[in-house]
């Protein structure tokens, strides 16, 4: 069974940043890997999620704010968050896709909070 494991989150004030790292515990090609997030009582939505070829998607909040990259040959996804506002308190897990076949993190949490 495929691994995603994630590092980074913690506790950031307003405007601050933070890095969010995921590595997969097996060498797959996934079709489309990135991040994800769920604020308390919401659904979970994408943050910003790379192709295999390079196209990405980012959620409108996320847009100027945050940068995806990826490392095919590592299987690694990171997510840069810059400006960081409370809004985008949340619990951010990895994800990824192979055949339609979806992993998932296990979650790390992003507070942000003077």
């Amino acid at each position: 069974q495929v691994q995603l494991v994630e590092s980074g989150g913690g506790l950031v004030q307003p405007g601050g940043s933070l890095r969010l790292s995921c590595a997969a515990s097996e060498n797959i090609l996934f079709d489309f890997m990135g991040w994800y997030r769920q604020r308390l009582g919401e659904q979970r939505e994408v943050v910003a999620v790379m192709l295999m070829h390079g196209a990405v998607h980012f959620h409108d909040s996320a847009k100027g704010r945050f940068t995806i990259s990826r490392d095919n040959a590592k299987n690694t996804v990171d997510l840069q968050m810059n400006n960081l506002k409370p809004e985008d308190t949340a619990v951010y897990y990895c994800g990824a896709q192979e055949r339609g076949e979806q992993y998932w993190g296990q979650g790390t949490q992003v507070t942000v909070s003077s």
